[in-house]
């Protein structure tokens, strides 16, 4: 049940938000506390780091300054609401945070957080109520320019001075609006929902939040992957790992007060009670056939989730407004047996492709793996059908083998990683036995892990495509695939993530510690360097911006000895051939000049540090970037034996995907939003509520393009899938691998014949 405190709270934020200006400051927040368990979670995680973290770090007077800038860093990392004065006054704690952490105090934490938890809220406010006094105001003549990048930038010295940034911020936001050809009331009316949207996630932070932030700035200070979870982010955790759940199977979203049902997961519990549908709003919950009905109107996703998840067989009631209902007073209530839920769309999927080489068809299978996945409860309770990694991707090799395809491409793009039991054992797939990893503990001890099944599931040609985003146990599969030269990787270079976490229980929630180091069975570590393909792609991340070497505190990058392995294959002798192959074909290829230019362009338009707010020098950067992207997209077009376009308008309703689909600027768009329009302000400011959750659910991954909603860009149409340019160039390069091999191959027949 809620406490009353919050439930007066919401109603005060939805007063202010529609109050007249003269009230339009109304928001008030209550300081936020410690809870009483925090002070020996503190301590268990200060002693914990202490002891097992892999490196051994002082707790001292140094460490103290990198916990105090790093949590104001995690707070205000654009330097947006706090003053120098703020800082300044909270200084006092530089060097003692120490002491004070080893005690479990976490007062000053929470100090700090309350002030600038307030400054979000009253910046909010007088961001909603300078927006009711009319757009009108702003004058887009003026030769003003708002910064972008604001990490180097100082303290305000006074509210003036963030007055004028914000007064910026949403003059930009205004602008980006007009040139997407919305009217002024429109731009007005989705401005003032948006921030009122903002400030009614800002005040739903709670203690849990601030002790979560806080601990990560101290857990960051060792290495930037060891984290503390909370409960409700351990449970989430577990999820993502073992990919299913005990739940209904509903995708959930907060919209205005609202908990809005998004998508319903295919075959689950509310899938198959055809009584609740996507788009309907859930206003309450209750537990089994008789309990209480709850208010969840106004809540917090996560805490709305909470309610809605529960133990296998058991029943969950939501009293659901549908989409189709003609007013708010059109509810129902739906009962639904909860269930095991099966996240598939994060499992691993096959595809055949076929490319044509000389006038030759060819079947090249294609296994996409998004994460290394393991439902550990479930393996260690002896589940027969535990759900990992490894057992689905034995079972689409089967079935891609059985449709007769040449060769395989695992594509390992985006994949973070996950489980390291996973990474070794779907190594073991393609290769008969041998070492896989080392891993090197805190005490210098060297473990090497093996594949000690002699059988191969799979023991033909093989590519594994990477990218920067792929890391960890993407890196240990695709270096072990490149030691024993089992395959050709083929991509960009990848994070180079190359430490390895545990999850240690503590009194309250999880601490994912960072205890080891794993290296090639070659010696050589990841870290830093990551993996560095054989064949390389036009890279679709900037490596200076995203990889661990940009991360705080990165451990470095080192090598232990070798251990004994024998290559698989002689993969390395045609590689020459098939780098000269490949550039043959891509250097007249219209998709991959077509990423090559886009992706130096976007690159270009990321160094830029500020932005012009005047509109008809907007208009001229803008006509720039459209001239720039129409000419990329017809010579891409003239090369495919496309007719070409007069205008960017044309892709809206043509059957070739736009250039939005391709992380361009869509027809209408053009405008640049600043970091702090596209997510909420800071690292805390919505309280660590994710945008997505499921009712039961994993966390769903927000689309990291501005929507509508935030950008003023319009949706792009629905068109034909054209197929990955990526993945089409990796077939063919492993259709030229057969034919090189298959030629290597006959000549030493007739030579053992002569």
């Amino acid at each position: 049940m809620k406490s009353m405190s919050r439930i007066i709270l919401g109603a005060l934020v939805a007063f202010a938000a529609f109050a007249p200006l003269s009230n339009a400051l109304a928001t008030t927040v209550e300081p936020l506390e410690p809870l009483p368990v925090h002070a020996n979670t503190t301590r268990n995680i200060v002693d914990a780091l202490a002891s097992r973290h892999y490196v051994t770090t002082e707790l001292d007077d140094h460490q103290s300054e990198r916990i105090f800038d790093g949590y104001l860093d995690d707070l205000d990392p654009s330097k947006s609401y706090l003053l120098a004065s703020d800082v300044a006054e909270f200084s006092q704690y530089r060097d003692s945070l120490d002491n004070l952490l080893r005690r479990g105090d976490v007062e000053p934490a929470f100090e700090i957080f309350n002030r600038y938890h307030l400054r979000v809220v009253n910046r909010f406010d007088k961001v909603i109520a300078m927006l009711q006094q009319g757009i009108d105001q702003f004058d887009f003549t003026k030769d003003e320019s708002l910064e972008l990048d604001r990490k180097e930038a100082h303290w305000a010295t006074d509210m003036a001075e963030l007055d004028d940034l914000w007064r910026k911020r949403v003059k930009n936001a205004i602008l980006n609006l007009k040139l997407a050809g919305k009217d002024p009331k429109d731009i007005q009316d989705l401005l003032i929902k948006r921030y009122q949207n903002r400030l009614s996630r800002t005040v739903q932070t709670n203690s849990e939040d601030v002790f979560q932030l806080y601990m990560n700035s101290f857990t960051r200070t060792y290495d930037p992957h060891t984290q503390y979870f909370s409960p409700q982010t351990s449970e989430n955790f577990n999820i993502n790992m073992s990919l299913s759940l005990e739940g209904i199977g509903a995708v959930l979203q907060r919209e205005d007060e609202y908990t809005k049902v998004v998508s319903l997961v295919p075959a689950g519990p509310a899938d198959k009670s055809k009584q609740i549908f996507p788009n309907d709003k859930i206003v309450a919950v209750g537990q089994g056939e008789d309990g209480e009905m709850v208010d969840v109107i106004g809540w917090r996703l996560d805490e709305v989730v909470q309610l809605i998840r529960g133990k296998k067989d058991t029943i969950v009631r939501l009293d659901v407004i549908p989409a189709k209902a003609k007013d708010q007073a059109e509810s129902k209530v739906v009962a639904i047996t909860r269930n095991t839920v099966k996240l598939e769309e994060q499992s691993a999927k096959a595809e055949v492709i076929d490319v044509e080489q000389f006038g030759a068809k060819h079947k090249i299978g294609v296994i996409r793996i998004p994460t290394f996945y393991i439902d550990f409860k479930a393996y260690q309770q002896g589940d027969k059908d535990f759900k990992s990694t490894t057992r689905d991707v034995r079972e689409l090799l089967t079935e891609l083998m059985g449709e007769g395809v040449e060769g395989i491409v695992i594509d390992l793009r985006d994949n973070g990683g996950g489980s390291l039991q996973e990474a070794r054992t779907l190594t073991g797939l393609f290769i008969d036995r041998g070492p896989t990893v080392q891993i090197r503990s805190k005490s210098n001890r060297v473990d090497i892990l093996n594949d000690r099944d002699i059988r191969t599931v799979y023991d033909g040609p093989l590519a594994v495509l990477v990218n920067r985003l792929s890391a960890s146990a993407s890196e240990i599969f695709a270096g072990a695939i490149q030691d024993y030269q089992r395959g050709v990787i083929i991509g960009s270079q990848t994070f180079g993530k190359g430490t390895v976490q545990s999850l240690l229980p503590l009194n309250r929630g999880q601490l994912k510690l960072t205890q080891a180091k794993f290296y090639r069975i070659t010696g050589e570590s990841t870290q830093h360097k990551g993996i560095l393909p054989d064949i390389s792609y036009p890279a679709d991340y900037d490596p200076d911006s995203i990889g661990e070497s940009t991360l705080d505190s990165p451990l470095p990058w080192d090598k232990i000895q070798p251990t004994t392995f024998r290559p698989k294959n002689s993969v390395a002798e045609y590689l020459p051939d098939l780098r000269n192959l490949h550039e043959a074909r891509v250097s007249h290829d219209p998709e991959f000049e077509y990423q090559k230019d886009a992706n130096a362009y976007r690159q270009k338009l990321a160094e830029e540090k500020d932005v012009t707010l005047n509109e008809e020098k907007r208009k001229e950067e803008k006509e720039s970037e459209d001239k720039f992207w129409l000419t990329l997209e017809n010579t891409r077009r003239e090369a495919e034996g496309l007719a070409k376009i007069d205008s960017l308008d044309e892709l809206k309703n043509d059957d070739e995907p736009t250039l939005a689909q391709n992380g361009t600027p869509s027809a209408s768009g053009g405008g640049i939003t600043s970091p702090d329009e596209k997510s909420a302000d800071g690292k805390s400011s919505e309280g660590g509520i994710k945008g997505n959750e499921m009712a039961g659910v994993v966390d769903v991954p927000k689309n990291s393009t501005p929507t509508e909603e935030e950008s003023g860009l319009p949706e792009a149409d629905k068109v034909q899938d054209k197929p990955d340019a990526y993945l089409v160039e990796s077939s063919n390069i492993l259709v030229d691998l057969i034919s090189l091999t298959n030629r290597t191959a006959a000549k030493k027949a007739e030579n053992n014949q002569i």
